[in-house]
């Protein structure tokens, strides 16, 4: 389904503005706190897990700007899976893109509290919920340029982190060394717990609608914002490690602040601490952005209330889904932790790229054109459930209600 005449979104990002708001997605508070955990489920095996991770991001990208560019509208997957494998997989596609980066933008707002105020995380997280929504209100580009600022101070801090960490005394290549204690198991947890770093190259997708000439802009920005992130996290990833070790770097609750402090430069630490904060600032205005796009979409196809279809007519913003967005992401960020919203979200963004792949995989017959998203689609399922039990039960559950919510209204629009 198309926009009403007069109800479209105002095309003012070009291949820049995209990339810079798929890094601040991307090069977000991802590289500082997924780093612990990852090493603590693969040991320096983690570098290992980067790898897969960024394949799988690889193949999930390839098929996005495939797909963007043959439909550029607000929507991502939610509008693949509908045009090329049917309604129910694009509301599937939406629902666990929603649901999914929602919690997201709880987790990233729970970690600005707790760098900004440790003793009142969750209040700090409502009132940056807040504070983000209403910038977000204001108008898309005024959004890229945010984010254009917050990109700089992330990676101006970790290009701190890596040199100060690459050329102390305490930096030593042998804990490079790949070992990996609970095997194959292990790395792949650890790629969930990374992939979880690079999803930011959706939230370019999503935008089709607001991009000048999105055919050839999406497919330029999208890979360009994900080498960039790879590189960066590769050059973070080595350095923390070759400090800390991999037992060090597990045990850490601020590995990049740890890292500079046992490289022997702990002035940097309280800047590190602000990098963190506003890196997840940056994450989540983008997040937002992208979560209120998709509902915007689906509104449209009555999926979820027509009422957060309205464009505003002065912002020219979805002023409704983004409001609605913000209210139930200030309620997650003042009641639930950052550990569970995290995994929750990863399994719900690896379903929708599972969709993307899905239909990537439609586009064109052939075994060369469907190697990538078969491998993508393969990946996502293979990490996904390679993810802690209770993130993969949380998940599935909240998937089968929405499953069930579309059976429901399926069965009364056929009455």
């Amino acid at each position: 389904m198309t926009a009403p005449p007069g109800s479209g979104l105002r095309r003012t990002l070009g291949v820049g503005d995209a990339v810079v708001i798929g890094l601040g997605s991307m090069v977000g508070a991802g590289i500082f706190a997924a780093l612990a955990p990852a090493a603590q489920a693969a040991g320096s095996g983690l570098l290992l897990g980067l790898a897969v991770a960024a394949v799988v991001a690889y193949c999930n990208a390839t098929s996005s700007a495939r797909l963007a560019a043959l439909y550029p509208a607000s929507g991502g997957t939610y509008v693949y899976g509908r045009e090329r494998l049917g309604e129910f997989w694009g509301y599937l596609a939406g629902w666990a893109f929603v649901v999914g980066k929602t919690a997201s933008c709880a987790a990233m707002a729970l970690t600005v509290g707790a760098y900004v105020w440790p003793g009142q995380a969750h209040a700090v997280a409502v009132a940056a919920v807040v504070a983000l929504t209403a910038v977000n209100y204001g108008g898309v580009q005024k959004s890229a340029w945010l984010t254009r600022a917050v990109v700089a101070v992330v990676l101006a801090v970790l290009a701190s982190v890596v040199v100060v960490s690459l050329t102390s005394g305490e930096a030593d290549a042998g804990r490079l060394g790949i070992e990996v204690p609970d095997g194959a198991g292990g790395v792949l947890q650890a790629a969930g717990l990374l992939f979880f770093a690079f999803a930011g190259y959706a939230r370019i997708a999503t935008l089709g609608e607001e991009v000048r000439d999105p055919a050839r802009t999406i497919p330029r920005a999208i890979p360009l914002a994900l080498g960039i992130a790879l590189v960066v996290y590769t050059a973070v990833a080595v350095a923390v490690l070759s400090v800390l070790g991999a037992k060090g770097l597990g045990d850490a609750t601020a590995p990049l602040a740890d890292a500079v402090r046992a490289a022997g430069v702990p002035g940097l630490a309280p800047v590190v601490r602000v990098g963190a904060a506003v890196a997840a600032l940056g994450s989540l205005l983008a997040l937002i952005l992208g979560v209120s796009r998709t509902t915007l979409a689906m509104a449209r196809d009555r999926h979820l209330p027509g009422g957060l279809a309205a464009v505003h007519p002065r912002f020219q913003v979805p002023h409704r889904a983004e409001l609605a967005v913000g209210v139930v992401v200030a309620v997650l960020a003042a009641t639930v932790d950052v550990r569970g919203a995290i995994g929750f979200s990863s399994f719900g963004v690896l379903t929708y790229y599972a969709v993307a792949n899905a239909s990537a995989w439609t586009l064109r017959p052939g075994p060369a054109a469907r190697v990538v998203p078969a491998l993508g689609l393969a990946g996502c399922l293979v990490l996904a459930f390679s993810l802690p039990g209770l993130s993969v039960a949380i998940g599935a559950g909240v998937l089968a209600v929405g499953v069930l919510a579309y059976g429901v209204r399926r069965s009364r629009a056929g009455r």
